[in-house]
């Protein structure tokens, strides 16, 4: 027995929700698009290992938008048949693509750049550190306006409580965030190496930016990937879900209740509910159709629900981690 969601509609608020979101990261990709080339072009002019790690940094953002439109569009796709369920997951997946590109791309880039900068040294003219510093004032405000942009969303979506629920939002301002550290550590590493003339203070800059785009990545792809493996949905979702089943006169108690999300604002319910005696199986059956429609309404999460109705005993029934709400790998 189980109840699927009509398609969303064009003016639907989560159609809405994902047009702004596509504008944020839009805006985001403009502006690492031309940042990553101003970076690129001052940093060999410069030969500044913090500018060209930097360059590396706006690159692998840049990149990562792609992949976050791409999951915006592909995961509205309806279901079908291959896919029953929807292609909701479709943003956790190109979440932890993004993620994979601002450690490869990013922190592994910009440790290189250090560990060149040790080895080999860098000699840079006063031209070269002033093009570098006019390029990454430039890049800060760049990079400020689209945090802000992406702020100023997240806030309309119910701050960090709603708009961060977004694996494409919440990626959209961690990048743009960790690039307003990053560039500002470039420009103090080129600052203190044009003062002192060694070039450790841009290596130890390129290491903490690095650093930096390795812990982001780490943060990010563990959110994917507790998503992509089928995560619960949020616990005020689902003892609401709760509340609702033991509220039902027909249902003498729940014996266990199951939620996956499938997609950003979609998750899968299973309940094992106990019935009352002396139902007949006509009665059975309308009584499910009327409480499946009672959460779907109550709960517009509740993309799809199954009901099992069972006479299995509590005890045995809530022994399961997923049941008791036990937490399996690291």
């Amino acid at each position: 027995m189980s109840r699927t969601s009509s398609d969303n509609k064009a003016d639907s608020p989560d159609n809405k929700a994902d047009r702004r979101t596509r504008v944020t990261v839009l805006v985001a990709l403009a502006a690492n698009l031309v940042i990553a080339a101003a970076k690129a072009v001052g940093g060999l002019a410069a030969g500044s290992p913090a500018l060209m790690s930097e360059a590396a940094h706006s690159v692998a953002d840049s990149m990562n938008e792609v992949f976050l439109l791409a999951a915006l569009r592909r995961s509205r796709r309806p279901a079908d048949k291959r896919h029953p369920f929807g292609y909701g997951k479709e943003r956790f997946f190109w979440s932890l693509l993004a993620a994979v590109g601002i450690f490869v791309m990013g922190g592994c880039f910009s440790f290189f750049q250090g560990l060149q900068a040790l080895r080999n040294g860098a000699e840079e003219k006063t031209s070269g550190y002033v093009a570098g510093l006019i390029v990454l004032g430039v890049s800060f405000l760049a990079e400020g306006v689209s945090l802000l942009r992406a702020v100023h969303q997240v806030r309309r979506q119910g701050g960090s409580g709603g708009g961060m629920r977004d694996p494409a939002l919440r990626t959209v301002v961690a990048e743009d965030g960790t690039a307003v550290l990053g560039v500002t550590l470039a420009a103090i590493g080129m600052a203190l190496h044009m003062v002192t003339g060694q070039v450790v203070w841009e290596a130890s800059a390129s290491f903490g930016i690095g650093a930096l785009l390795v812990f982001v990545a780490f943060h990010l792809g563990r959110e994917a990937r507790d998503q992509l493996i089928g995560e619960a949905a949020d616990p005020e979702a689902a003892d609401r879900i709760r509340d609702l089943l033991q509220e039902q006169p027909e249902i003498d108690s729940v014996e266990a209740l199951f939620t996956m999300k499938t997609g950003l604002d979609q998750a899968l319910v299973a309940a094992r509910v106990d019935l009352v005696p002396g139902l007949d199986s006509e009665q059975v059956e309308k009584v499910a159709v009327r409480i499946k429609r009672t959460v779907a309404d109550s709960v517009p999460e509740a993309d799809q629900i199954f009901l099992d109705i069972t006479d299995r005993p509590a005890e045995e029934a809530r022994e399961s981690p997923a049941a008791t709400g036990e937490r399996g790998g690291a």
